[in-house]
């Protein structure tokens, strides 16, 4: 499995699995609602940036969601 496709797995099933809202997640992150479903979707990633934000809204490792940690 490919590091974007694992991305968008993990990244998928977090908010699948929360009660974190998509709005909410592109607020915190400063990204539009249409930004975390393209990362859900694997249309896109974010950026290291965005990616920091969002890991610090879940409250969790960019290492797990980059497939770097299990």
């Amino acid at each position: 499995m490919d590091k974007v496709t694992l991305f968008q797995k993990r990244f998928s099933e977090l908010l699948k699995y929360s009660d974190i809202k998509q709005t909410e997640l592109a607020k915190a992150a400063n990204v539009s609602k249409q930004c975390i479903s393209d990362y859900k979707s694997g249309k896109s990633v974010p950026s290291i940036d965005t990616l920091f934000l969002i890991c610090k809204y879940l409250d969790i490792s960019a290492d797990y969601l980059l497939g770097l940690q299990d």
